[in-house]
């Protein structure tokens, strides 16, 4: 399978080590932890940092988050690099050699690679330290759903590391091997979470007439909340309300005094998401009102969009088509409606999150939080190439 040339100085010392990154991040894989539970990667990442020679260790931001802080050679500002750490509360269904061990609970979305390949870069920035600065490795927690970047940021993360600049990286199938994707502006949607209970009067189906059919109205306000996104929202601007979750009675002839939904808000503008929330709100009370029935409603505001800043956007660009080629570099494509908590440390600091292709002809290329993915490791050389390219181009000694 054909494997991208890289352009790096550090070429030969990340040939030497892909083989151990690579245990590394098959032993990550094989042991999955999911948000906040992260105990034993943690662990690892942090005894490694030590054995690394990093300067400063600190644990327990977020419960389990860890930061490395490596100064170099001379002085000059910090930068933050960020890998998130956990996995996915799914089944693994593939059949590599390190399949997860942990029932349930799966790496699927990468995640055990971006530790490993920011755990390599970190093992030869502290071999080398031929830079002006310091760089922190930032090893987060609790990205898919729990907000662990929000809590890293409110627990302190920047007042214990006082990076001028952050970076993020994440694998991307359906790109090929070697090519990034640096998009300035969103990136990645925020999101919101809302459950809905319309609470009525339960009855036996066969009577329907003695009770409040919640389900039924339940059922109309899926569909209503659905014109949301196509009448509400203007052409020029992007949401999407997704309903994921629909829970009514456990048998077939008994109507339920409750029936639950739940689901997602995907938006880039502030304005739009409090539009869609107050209609969401507004159709649910109106329908259930006009049942005879009574809607509850728990909105919750999760993690805004991840936008990138302009400058930061065009460096990483740069640093990505001095590792890979020009043409190995988009400029421009469709931003994701998914979810992404590097959100919060972008909103505190200027950076850039960057996507890296993955796929490879002749292998499993399925699409993270599919329960048949694997991370590609042929692409631990590109990460761990990139990451040392923006130490060399921010904090360049020489």
């Amino acid at each position: 399978m054909t494997e991208p040339a890289l352009k790096s100085r550090h070429h030969n010392r990340i040939t030497d080590l892909q083989d151990e990154i690579t245990a590394w991040r098959r032993d990550f894989h094989e042991h999955p932890e999911i948000g906040f539970e992260e105990t034993r990667t943690a662990g690892i990442v942090a005894q490694k940092l030590k054995e690394f020679g990093v300067d400063e260790v600190v644990t327990g931001i977020a419960k389990t988050g860890v930061v490395g802080i490596i100064h170099g050679e001379k002085d000059g500002p910090m930068i933050g690099l960020r890998a998130d750490m956990d996995a996915l509360p799914m089944q693994e269904h593939g059949d590599v050699a390190w399949k997860s061990l942990n029932p349930g609970k799966m790496h699927a979305c990468g995640h055990d690679g971006h530790t490993a390949m920011l755990l390599g870069a970190a093992k030869i920035l502290a071999e080398t330290r031929d830079f002006a600065g310091s760089v922190a490795v930032i090893f987060q927690p609790a990205e898919e759903g729990g907000g662990g970047g929000g809590v890293m940021v409110r627990e302190g993360l920047f007042d214990r590391a006082d990076c001028q600049s952050v970076w993020g990286l994440h694998n991307w199938p359906g790109m090929p091997l070697g090519q990034f994707c640096a998009l300035e502006g969103p990136i990645m949607a925020g999101i919101d979470y809302f459950d809905i209970t319309i609470k009525g009067q339960g009855t036996h189906a066969g009577l329907p007439h003695l009770g409040v059919d919640t389900v039924l109205a339940a059922a109309h306000l899926v569909t209503a909340i659905q014109s949301v996104p196509g009448r509400n929202v203007s052409p020029h601007e992007t949401a999407t309300i997704g309903v994921s979750m629909f829970k009514g009675s456990d048998a077939y002839v008994v109507m339920p005094d409750e029936a639950v939904i739940g689901g997602s808000v995907r938006y880039f503008d502030a304005a739009t998401r409090d539009m869609a929330e107050a209609r969401i709100r507004s159709l649910a009370e109106g329908i259930a009102s006009g049942f005879g029935a009574e809607a509850i409603i728990d909105y919750r505001k999760n993690y805004p969009p991840t936008v990138n800043h302009a400058a930061e956007t065009g460096t990483a660009a740069e640093v990505a088509a001095a590792l890979v080629g020009e043409d190995m570099v988009l400029r421009e494509s469709e931003p994701c409606m998914a979810g992404e908590d590097f959100s919060f440390m972008l909103n505190e600091r200027p950076g850039n999150y960057i996507w890296m292709g993955t796929d490879q002809p002749g292998r499993n290329n399925a699409m993270v939080h599919y329960p048949d993915y694997d991370f590609n490791d042929a692409a631990i050389p590109v990460g761990v190439g990139y990451w040392l390219g923006l130490v060399d181009r921010l904090l360049s000694a020489r």
